[in-house]
């Protein structure tokens, strides 16, 4: 992607708001920290671009050009941290003849810092999980997925914390109900746990015992469902207390920014997800001021 072409879509689709808080008048001056936070979700082993045939996405996607935007980026703030929201695999004859190993060897060139588990990283089952761990530098996350019980225990954290310029920064998953959509052989003694408690429990941690100064959650529950007891990014958004941005998956919304919803303290929670098969990257720029208040704004960009 031409710089040229980068900062319009940029700047064309952002949204600007304040957390934990912080009033958007005060977000005139972007304060004196800047931590980018970049994203994919559901890539579904799509390594190449779109061919030029192909009706809805013609040309565009690709690991290499996402590299090449993701390079780009760090090369115009180092403070940069790149995740993932699960369905890594399974979608392309990539997957079919390699099991993963091409996909998380990539993520690991890419330096992805974490990603989460989707319903679709059990597809060649947990043993084939497992076998593709040790190409993956990254690190994998899952609070409410329990391995105890399974070949992947010790291979998942529930959270990490990074430390970027200072400022330490949280991140923890969680997974969608796997009954019903991966079969038993597959996931095996995987226990599904709340994620709605689980989130409370990751996020109350992580803000009065680690002191993050931002908490993030990687989800793959899903954006929204009509159902209104199923567990969801914009329910989640609303029902915690410290989460300050949600990056989703799983239902393959393609959101041009962040929504913004309210948390029980009355702060501002962005929600973001970035549709499918990598055709687009999330990126959200966050500002700390002096007293590490943030403000952040969101946005879409088209690979």
């Amino acid at each position: 992607m031409k710089r040229r072409d980068f900062i319009t879509n940029t700047t064309a689709a952002s949204t600007l708001v304040g957390l934990g808080g912080l009033s958007l008048a005060s977000c005139t001056n972007l304060g004196k920290k800047h931590i980018t936070i970049l994203h994919t979700n559901d890539v579904h082993s799509h390594i190449d671009s779109f061919p030029n045939s192909h009706s809805k996405y013609a040309n565009l996607g690709g690991v290499a050009r996402r590299a090449t935007l993701v390079e780009q980026i760090r090369n115009e703030n180092p403070n940069t941290l790149l995740f993932d929201a699960g369905d890594i695999f399974q979608g392309t004859p990539y997957f079919n003849f390699y099991g993963g190993e091409l996909e998380f060897k990539l993520m690991s060139a890419l330096n992805y810092d974490a990603a989460t588990v989707g319903n679709h990283d059990f597809d060649n089952g947990i043993d084939g999980l497992l076998a593709q761990m040790p190409n993956a530098s990254f690190e994998m996350i899952s609070a409410n997925y329990d391995f105890s019980n399974t070949v992947m225990d010790g291979y998942v954290k529930p959270y990490k914390i990074y430390t970027v310029d200072g400022l330490k920064i949280g991140v923890y998953g969680l997974g969608i109900e796997l009954d019903g959509l991966v079969t038993k052989k597959l996931y095996k003694e995987t226990q599904y746990l709340d994620p709605f408690d689980i989130a409370l429990d990751m996020e109350k941690r992580l803000k009065e015992e680690e002191q993050c100064d931002l908490i993030v959650c990687l989800s793959h529950l899903g954006y929204d469902y009509k159902e209104p007891d199923r567990p969801c990014d914009t329910r989640l958004a609303q029902q915690t207390y410290h989460t300050d941005l949600i990056i989703g998956g799983h239902t393959h919304t393609f959101l041009d920014q962040p929504d913004v919803r309210i948390n029980q303290n009355g702060n501002s929670v962005l929600v973001n997800q970035v549709g499918c098969y990598g055709i687009n990257v999330g990126r959200i720029d966050f500002y700390f001021d002096a007293d590490s208040k943030a403000s952040a704004k969101g946005v879409s960009i088209r690979v």
